[in-house]
């Protein structure tokens, strides 16, 4: 029979775990939202800035899969399964604080990264069929103009036209987007708030969830213990 204090902590690794199962698919969910919805900005961050949300996909599966597996230990008072368990969360544990430093660095980084790509397409935007694709969509869903204004297309356009993507709201009878009716704010500031906001969230969640399974792998610990000591009692 084992006692109260063995009892009470497989329960608690079993709760534990029963949570991690469900947080690792919230993190699943929430790096694959921010990896599709706003994937379409990288062509003024470049690739290397999304491999965080991939990186919360890949680590969102592998939590549930090692919660399901700690779950099943707990249940069968398995000290293979509670050991095994332990290392696999441990190393899931070092991935996440790898996470958290990536998204606190690249929300650090991202100011520069992303200026230097608007200026990039900015300047190829007439001849660049993607870089125009990737301006009418920021400035569309920011309701922006420029990197910080309207001004930005004087040299690309030689007079005071700018996409039809500045203009949300033309008056009646006027066909052209001029600067006059263009979005005064700019978009470098309102997209990089936006994916600093980002950033700042895969940090935070990369080291709450380390935090939650340290406790989780010194409470496995303790329950393998447990079970050696009962074996070895029998």
């Amino acid at each position: 029979m084992p006692s109260v204090g063995v009892a009470c902590v497989r329960y608690l690794v079993f709760f534990f775990n029963f949570l991690f199962a469900i947080t690792g698919l919230v993190v699943v969910v929430t790096g694959a939202i921010i990896q599709s919805s706003y994937h379409h900005y990288s062509n003024f961050l470049g690739e290397s800035f999304w491999t965080a949300p991939i990186v919360l996909i890949v680590i969102g599966s592998v939590i549930f899969v090692v919660a399901c597996f700690g779950c099943c230990g707990a249940a069968k008072e398995s000290p293979c399964m509670i050991i095994t368990f332990s290392v696999f969360l441990g190393l899931v544990f070092l991935a996440e604080i790898g996470i958290g430093v990536a998204g606190y660095y690249k929300h650090e980084e991202l100011s520069g990264i992303l200026e230097k790509g608007f200026n990039e397409t900015l300047d190829n935007y007439k001849t660049n069929l993607a870089a125009q694709e990737a301006w009418n969509l920021v400035q569309s869903e920011m309701k922006c103009c420029g990197v910080n204004g309207p001004e930005d297309w004087q040299p690309i356009f030689k007079n005071d036209t700018v996409p039809k993507s500045c203009c949300h709201e033309l008056p009646i009878g006027v066909n052209r987007c001029t600067r006059k009716y263009a979005d005064p704010e700019g978009c470098f500031p309102k997209l990089s708030a936006f994916l600093g906001s980002k950033s700042l969230l895969m940090a935070g969640i990369g080291v709450g969830l380390a935090a939650i399974q340290l406790v989780a792998v010194l409470l496995a610990c303790c329950l393998y213990g447990s079970f050696r000591r009962q074996y070895e009692t029998v």
